[in-house]
């Protein structure tokens, strides 16, 4: 298989290009790229945005979806899933928060604050039917009908 090739933009001389921690790792590292000045953000319970400093260009038929570290959510901050189009070329942000009430945490310049993974995506034709669905196990069950 032909490898992807991701074009990344640095829009601020402190940015980092997304890496990866291993080599068996699934997804890049991405880090904070606060504005001029900036120490740090503050993050509490209500979403903020905080800037990585640069812009992708996700290849047509290539999902760039940013994940959660599974490092932060331990400490109560979470970054949740977000989606990068394709036609998309603007700075990438991270929306992130915390958990706890009342609970605030400090992202740094160059901290590790989300990760970005890359897949293909199925070409899916969507079709309307009148006939029953094929029949499962499962059936209509949802929501916990599988386990707890």
């Amino acid at each position: 298989m032909d490898e992807t090739k991701i074009a990344i933009k640095l829009l601020r001389m402190s940015a980092i290009v997304p890496k990866k921690a291993t080599k068996g790792a699934s997804g890049f590292d991405i880090f904070a790229c606060l504005g001029e000045g900036e120490d740090y953000i503050e993050i509490g319970n209500d979403p903020i945005r905080v800037p990585t400093g640069i812009a992708i260009e996700v290849p047509f038929g290539i999902d760039a979806q940013i994940r959660p570290r599974s490092g932060l959510t331990l400490k109560g901050v979470i970054g949740p899933l977000g989606t990068i189009d394709s036609d998309y070329r603007g700075e990438i942000f991270v929306t992130m928060y915390t958990l706890k009430a009342n609970q605030n945490y400090k992202i740094q310049e160059g901290d590790r604050i989300a990760q970005i993974i890359f897949n293909h995506l199925a070409d899916v034709d969507i079709q309307v039917t009148t006939d029953e669905l094929t029949e499962t196990k499962r059936g209509s069950g949802g929501f916990g009908s599988t386990g707890s």
